[in-house]
């Protein structure tokens, strides 16, 4: 006969097997604590999962870049000013990290070989932002702060002078090309225009894979008369379909340029036609719609104008009496971009292969700055000051004097300049990470040369 369990010696085995099962657990992991060696050190995290640390500044990677196989947290933490991520090439990567601030990036699983990591913040790469992670057998890593040198501040100051002594520096290809038109039966203007992607020199030595409208970056400079009747031919030599949009000209709707809302996409191996009558003065461009974030950034973008904006001849602004018998002895544009495979640059070129702007003591000139990239610059000319007296193509009622004008991405600039004092004068962006890295000037500046004749 069953002799039942009295219910409180019941409770009390229970209890037992409850604190046996306990301290079992505890047993087994410190067991497994000491058999990987309690706190861990060279690197390597408990459960062993290695740790490296990768630091991102303006514009560089450094830091832990060769990773042993296996797991390996990264510590990934921004030194520089502005925001920076770490992506690995072809799959995922850190957020937007903030400066001062960490992220830890897991990699699991790494086989021997080599991971190719950037910044993927437009511009950033194309500055220096991209390295090569080697993953192997053993590797040993510091695990800790990676930026524990010193820099070399010899090896920067000698860079900084080796790249401005080497301005200009010649490249192959040179943008803003003024397009010829045919003249047609009837006085149409008929430009040509063919998009294809071409090796693009940026600077010396850097030859990158640009979109581009007849081989140039910016694509070539339209100037029509007020009233013509004009016409453009496009011939798709892309991989992918285009579009063109006539930024801040006045069109019919259906010469707009967004495909598929205005017209149908022009297909790969396609072409298409633009008519319309250049019924309005304009300081505007001409870029593609269509898949902008690539087709845009990497240099399909170019300079459109119809007449001339006029210039405030005889009017005294700020104390400075504009002559009303002034003559404008050069006309420059200034296309300012900052991502893609171009980057940092000033028409489609890179310090020190920026263009020069050449005039004599004296001379009044006119620049226009137009920003087709996706950050905004403040442009600075040292010396001179600059009369802002047009913005998007439309004359200001009060022109005003600046140093320094900040140009967003879509906007144009158009200012008055005189070259009162003989010298070579700077002429940048003064965000300084768009101009200065520790391997010397680059980006975003060239140089008023103005000769004493």
């Amino acid at each position: 006969m069953a002799v039942k369990d009295d219910p409180f010696i019941s409770v009390i085995r229970l209890s037992i097997v409850a604190v046996i099962v306990v301290l079992s657990f505890w047993a087994l992991f410190a067991i497994v604590n000491t058999d990987s060696g309690g706190s861990t050190t060279g690197g390597e995290a408990a459960g062993g999962i290695s740790t490296a640390t990768i630091e991102l500044s303006e514009f560089a990677i450094k830091g832990d870049l060769t990773l042993p196989t296996g797991d390996v947290d990264v510590t990934v933490t921004n030194v520089g000013a502005v925001d920076h991520d770490l992506t690995v090439r072809g799959s995922f990567g850190t957020a937007l990290i903030s400066a001062g601030q960490s992220e830890i990036l897991e990699l699991r699983d790494l086989q021997p070989g080599t991971i190719e990591v950037f910044c993927s913040v437009p511009g950033h790469e194309g500055a220096g932002m991209v390295g090569t992670i080697t993953v192997a057998e053993g590797a040993v890593t510091a695990g800790g702060d990676a930026g524990t040198d010193e820099p070399d501040y010899a090896a920067i100051d000698q860079a900084m002078h080796d790249s401005i002594m080497a301005f200009p520096a010649e490249t192959e290809g040179i943008g803003n090309q003024l397009l010829e038109p045919t003249i047609l039966a009837d006085g149409t203007k008929e430009f040509q225009l063919t998009a294809a992607i071409t090796d693009w020199e940026v600077e010396p030595g850097r030859v990158v894979k640009a979109w581009t409208y007849n081989g140039m970056v910016p694509g070539p400079s339209i100037k029509v008369d007020l009233g013509d009747k004009v016409r453009v031919l496009i011939q798709n030599d892309l991989p992918m379909g285009t579009d063109i949009h006539w930024h801040g000209v006045d069109t019919p709707n259906n010469m707009d340029g967004v495909s598929p809302l205005t017209q149908p996409l022009i297909e790969a191996g396609e072409s298409y036609v633009y008519e319309f009558v250049a019924d309005a003065p304009s300081i505007g461009m001409y870029h593609a719609h269509h898949a902008g974030q690539i087709q845009i950034i990497n240099g399909m973008f170019a300079t459109f104008q119809i007449g001339d904006m006029p210039i405030p001849r005889g009017q005294t602004i700020g104390g400075v009496e504009i002559p009303a018998d002034l003559e404008i002895a050069a006309d420059f544009p200034m296309v300012v971009n900052d991502a893609g495979a171009i980057g940092y640059s000033i028409n489609g070129k890179s310090f020190p292969a920026t263009q020069p702007y050449v005039v004599n003591k004296g001379d009044w000139i006119v620049a226009t700055y137009y920003n087709e990239g996706l950050q905004s610059h403040p442009m600075h000319l040292h010396q001179f000051g600059q009369l802002v007296f047009a913005k998007d193509g439309f004359p200001l009622d009060n022109p005003y004097w600046a140093d320094t004008i900040n140009v967003a991405p879509g906007e144009r600039y158009s200012v008055l300049i005189q070259a009162e004092d003989a010298g070579a004068w700077v002429w940048h962006c003064h965000i300084l990470t768009h101009v200065e890295r520790d391997e010397g000037v680059f980006g975003m500046i060239t140089a008023l040369i103005v000769q004493d004749n």
